[in-house]
């Protein structure tokens, strides 16, 4: 796992021998520009990619579990439109896990009981999910995770332990903050591209291409592609001879406090 620690330590002893290499010339005033970018794209990788492990530990798929399961999230419900996803699920006799927004909640909290009357899972996936979340400060930050849990609390009548930040992102903010609530950080690694890419077969594709146990996938049921996709993902799962199971059965940790 890439860590920021040991990549840390790895530039600082190899940009102090540059600099040693450039002050005495030994080395051209260039090459610190190339260990500048290096840093760079390292760390924006880190960022983006939730797998990484960079700023903090996620769980995003396990390789190790026993059987051939799978697990199927949702995030930014709850909206009118998880009703019909909650119907595909119904019909298949699927669980899956749904990462919430806060406001969403407050907006439908009767779609968010019925989630969890119907033995799926709910994660906290902040308060607002805002555009420009990603740069918040550490309290700010915080306070979207807890302002969730009270809406999650007055709602459904429990906390969640899980939570998905907003697009993946992670970063030290966000890393201090889930450190604070006492969160388990939860990604993915089949990243559907439901919310971007138009056609049903794409997505389906993008999903179910070297599907392998363990896998964690994302979609998102505010999109009304996200049900045709999902009733053939499902027909695909059940031919392929996988099961599906919820986030904390995947990976063997509590879903609620």
């Amino acid at each position: 796992m890439l860590t920021r620690k040991t990549v840390n330590i790895t530039f600082t002893i190899i940009g102090s021998l540059i600099i040693i290499g450039v002050v005495y010339n030994y080395l051209p005033w260039w090459s610190m520009l190339l260990v500048g970018l290096a840093w760079f794209l390292i760390t924006a990788y880190g960022v983006t990619n939730i797998r990484s492990g960079f700023f903090l530990k996620s769980y995003s798929y396990n390789p190790n579990v026993q059987f051939n399961t799978v697990a199927i999230t949702f995030d930014d419900g709850p909206d009118e439109n998880t009703l019909k996803v909650l119907e595909v699920l119904d019909k298949y006799e699927v669980k899956a896990t749904f990462f919430c927004i806060g406001k969403q909640i407050e907006t439908f909290p009767e779609i968010a009981k019925q989630i969890v009357e119907k033995g799926h899972i709910i994660g906290n996936h902040t308060y607002t999910h805002a555009q420009l979340i990603d740069i918040y400060g550490t309290k700010k930050f915080t306070k979207e995770i807890t302002d969730t849990d009270k809406v999650l609390r007055d709602v459904i009548g429990k906390t969640s332990l899980l939570f998905r930040p907003p697009y993946g992102v992670t970063n030290p903010n966000i890393a201090k903050a889930v450190k604070v609530t006492g969160h388990k950080v939860i990604g993915w690694n089949k990243r559907s591209f439901d919310t971007t890419i138009p056609s049903e077969k794409a997505i389906l594709k993008r999903v179910t291409k070297g599907l392998k146990k363990g896998d964690v996938i994302l979609l998102h049921d505010t999109k009304n592609i996200t049900i045709s996709v999902l009733e053939q993902l499902l027909l695909f799962l059940q031919k392929n001879n996988f099961t599906t199971v919820t986030i904390d059965e995947l990976f063997s940790i509590p879903a609620y406090a």
